[in-house]
């Protein structure tokens, strides 16, 4: 049995109960959302990883995407760069590569981590052949099985691509078209052999597969925008219907489900995206790729995701995608994946003081760091700090011989008013 069905008849698994633990929610509020589709923990059955979940009054997860490209192959560099994201704080990582030998580049970063790990298995369907449209519908669904029997916990496959979609297409006004790299192949396939999208017109045979394995299906947003011009149009919100349907299918297999959303929008059209995916997808956890809130900071993307992103999980998104300095630059290294996944991180955390289920414990970490900077208690800060490492380099780098900061010596505001208020309470007394 999945785990949806076992919650469905109110069983507590090891993986409910553990995802209850970590999160501080009741395990029958976890096991009732996972019944509903409302909260998906992504763990393949053949698996190994961490039970994580990703959804309703859960804190916001945060996923690291890694892999190689047919320029750069350094399976080492990939695994280095699953640990360091996994260091900095993602939730979950996605093997995106497209060079190489990519079964054993995914069976690297799966020993190399304990997190769920997803992938996007057209780019194996189509590694094989001379382009992207010499693929067939069965090394499409042939991919996506490979992938569940190797153990992956959750694969995208941009099964919202499809005729209506890409007639809406046709007829936008869009300056990008497509940025996502899956649902291009999706809709270059289509396009050539004159068919529907194979993982839209046989969705149930998918859903059969997911549900083998238990296996989560990452709903693509093919027809994300990819820049602010694109944002909020119409491919976008018939893809979410699109979506909205197969979210239903999965639930009645009993197999879950998460939604992948845009994108590249402006910070004041954010909720509209957040609250429609989650009323047409049906409050299904939700997946975001930034938003990326404005197109002109290359080398910087990392914070105009963690920007979006931010809004976005006080808005009701449950997972946020980094983004790299890289991001639309180059293949990240890891550096560019720390420096992501620790700005993500912080997004994430900014997102949780704001959400139902977890705003209380998000506001006891604030205020164990507000009492440690009220009594200059460094090692309190430090270790509260979400990149330790950092504050503890940038203050050591500029010493002082005051028990407070550089900046200010001994002229702290704090140590001021902290003596003036001991001077007071003298005099009172």
């Amino acid at each position: 049995m999945t785990l949806m069905e076992d919650a469905k008849k109110g069983l507590i698994t090891p993986e409910i109960k553990s995802v209850a633990e970590v999160e501080g929610i009741d395990a029958d509020t976890v096991r009732s959302c996972v019944a509903k589709g409302l909260v998906t923990i992504p763990r393949n059955i053949k698996g190994k990883s961490r039970a994580f979940g990703i959804g309703k009054y859960m804190s916001v997860k945060i996923n690291a995407n890694i892999g190689t490209s047919r320029d750069f192959v350094d399976i080492d560099d990939e695994v280095e760069k699953a640990k360091v994201a996994v260091e900095y704080g993602a939730d979950t990582i996605m093997d995106l590569s497209t060079g190489g030998d990519l079964d054993l580049i995914r069976a690297r970063i799966m020993d190399a981590v304990d997190v769920p790990i997803g992938t996007v298995p057209i780019y194996q369907a189509a590694a094989s052949h001379k382009t992207v449209v010499d693929m067939t519908s069965d090394d499409m669904f042939n991919a996506v099985r490979k992938h569940a029997e190797d153990g992956v916990d959750f694969v995208t496959v941009h099964a919202g691509v499809n005729y209506n979609a890409i007639e809406r297409l046709k007829n936008s006004d869009r300056i990008t078209n497509m940025v996502s790299r899956g649902g291009s192949f999706t809709f270059a396939w289509m396009i050539h052999n004159e068919q529907e999208n194979p993982f839209y017109a046989e969705y149930d045979y998918l859903v059969e597969i997911a549900k083998e394995y238990d296996l989560t299906l990452s709903l693509g947003d093919g027809m994300r925008p990819g820049c602010i011009h694109d944002a909020s149009d119409g491919p976008k919100f018939m893809e979410f219907i699109t979506l909205g349907e197969l979210v239903r299918k999965a639930r009645q297999s009993n197999v879950q489900t998460f939604v992948e959303g845009p994108g590249h929008v402006p910070l004041n059209e954010v909720e509209l995206s957040v609250r429609a995916m989650k009323e047409l997808c049906h409050e299904a956890p939700l997946y975001l790729l930034g938003p990326l809130v404005t197109d002109i900071a290359p080398g910087y993307d990392h914070i105009t995701g963690a920007i979006g992103g931010t809004l976005a999980g006080m808005c009701g998104a449950d997972f946020l995608c980094m983004t790299t300095p890289a991001e639309h630059l180059a293949l990240p290294t890891a550096e560019d994946i720390r420096e992501g996944a620790t700005v993500t991180r912080i997004a994430a955390h900014a997102a949780d003081l704001t959400r139902d289920g977890q705003k209380e414990r998000a506001r006891a970490v604030d205020e164990r760091m507000a009492v440690a900077r009220a009594e200059l208690d460094w090692d309190t800060q430090y270790a509260t700090a979400i990149d330790t490492e950092r504050a503890r380099t940038i203050r050591e780098n500029r010493y002082t011989g005051s028990d407070a900061c550089s900046m200010c010596g001994e002229l702290c505001a704090m140590k001021i008013v902290k003596s003036a208020l001991e001077e007071s309470r003298q005099k009172d007394n």
